[in-house]
């Protein structure tokens, strides 16, 4: 048994390997790349929440994770505490459920201009529609000039795609992520002479107690930083979240058929299609310290494989797992689809609500529908699981 997550095979069906490790080989080493992974949920869970075992402060990839060393530019996800915690709280106050409330306007009339675009009668939801809206969503947050926002994205894919067998980011993908940093650093420079009511203007407002007790003004390279990541993830993962909705409620039409006569089931489908088939696969983290679990040891400085995708369909976790179902019983074990402690998903309350939006306009749209599938297309990208196409014809 090989797990590989830059393989071909991988990024056509994560799912297939899952069952194996869970039962075999709960913590994995891959000889080939150097690295451990834990599938089960009651591992994966500790593990997010033990961030001094399992440290973030090392990157987000294999890659830099291997390499042991600070990243270049702090990102609230490569932040442990006690730096984390004043970082967060900053932005925290942005994404809550009642600021974000405010916001539900703008979100719709942006869903609404990429949706009312498509062809009536058929059209790819990614490509034509998912693509669009979320990058436009956040930056629209965040202030960046709508000339500007599209080519972000191009930027943020460039960012994430993997080959194949590639583990570390391409010179291209380096190039991407440098201008999308340098466009945020930019745009700070004018806001701090120009303050709008936007995310970048208040971030240059607002003050940090640092480490040593002084309050300070937040740094252009950090605000940078911030915007970055911010853009990146608000971006990926509802546009993948909406492309797999489509291709699950396509096998599952009567699931489809009961949200579509209930609203009020929607939400719970959102969180039913993040456990099934999340967008967000693995996270990888740093070992502190030698760790033994079911007879392995992790040595420390190991990197670490948090495979929450797997988690999530872990039978001693949740009853019959593999099955799709709006309706079960969510209680059961913590959906980790946007992580778990403390670096669970910043934007997490925004995701939910722009995906609810979203999938409320397609039910209005399409009824019934059916996915042709010979024009489904996945993305291969780091840690990023999904679709880059899903073409449906809409029925009457």
């Amino acid at each position: 048994m090989e797990f590989d997550p830059f393989s071909a095979e991988f990024y056509d069906d994560p799912h297939a390997i899952y069952p194996r490790l869970r039962r075999a080989a709960p913590v994995y080493y891959s000889r080939r790349h150097d690295f451990y992974a834990l599938s089960r949920h009651a591992d994966v869970a500790a593990a997010y929440k033990d961030w001094e075992t399992f440290s973030s402060a090392y990157g987000e990839d294999l890659g830099m994770v291997r390499r042991g060393e600070n990243p270049p530019a702090k990102m609230i996800i490569s932040i442990d505490p006690p730096e984390h915690r004043v970082m967060r709280s900053l932005v925290n106050r942005v994404f809550t459920p009642r600021a974000l409330s405010g916001l539900e306007g703008m979100i719709t009339a942006t869903i609404d201009r990429f949706l009312g675009a498509v062809d009536a009668d058929g059209f790819d939801v990614v490509q034509d529609f998912s693509v669009y809206f979320p990058v436009e969503v956040i930056t629209q947050m965040l202030g960046v000039p709508e000339e500007h926002r599209q080519q972000i994205r191009l930027w943020i894919d460039e960012s994430l795609h993997r080959e194949p067998g590639q583990i570390d980011i391409s010179e291209k993908g380096q190039q991407a992520l440098a201008n999308i940093f340098m466009l945020y650093y930019d745009l700070i420079k004018q806001r701090r002479a120009d303050p709008r009511d936007d995310m970048i203007s208040a971030l240059i407002a607002a003050e940090v107690e640092r480490e040593d007790g002084q309050r300070t003004r937040l740094k252009g390279s950090e605000i940078a930083a911030f915007a970055t990541l911010l853009g990146g993830a608000g971006a990926e993962t509802v546009t993948k979240l909406i492309g797999s909705a489509v291709v699950v409620f396509a096998r599952h039409p009567d699931q489809w058929r009961a949200i579509r006569d209930d609203r009020d089931k929607v939400p719970a489908a959102i969180e039913e299609v993040l456990r099934f088939d999340s967008p967000v696969q693995y996270n990888v983290r740093r070992c502190m310290r030698d760790v033994t679990l079911h007879g392995v040891t992790i040595p420390e400085g190991s990197p670490v494989f948090l495979l929450g995708a797997s988690a999530n369909r872990d039978p001693d976790a949740w009853t019959d797992p593999d099955t799709f179902d709006i309706d079960r019983d969510r209680t059961e074990a913590q959906n980790l689809g946007f992580g778990y402690g403390i670096h669970s998903c910043l934007g997490a309350a925004l995701a939910r609500l722009e995906s609810r939006i979203a999938l409320n306009r397609l039910l209005d749209l399409m009824p019934e529908y059916e996915v042709q599938w010979d024009g489904c297309r996945k993305v291969s990208m780091q840690n990023v699981s999904g679709w880059s196409h899903v073409p449906v014809r809409i029925q009457r």
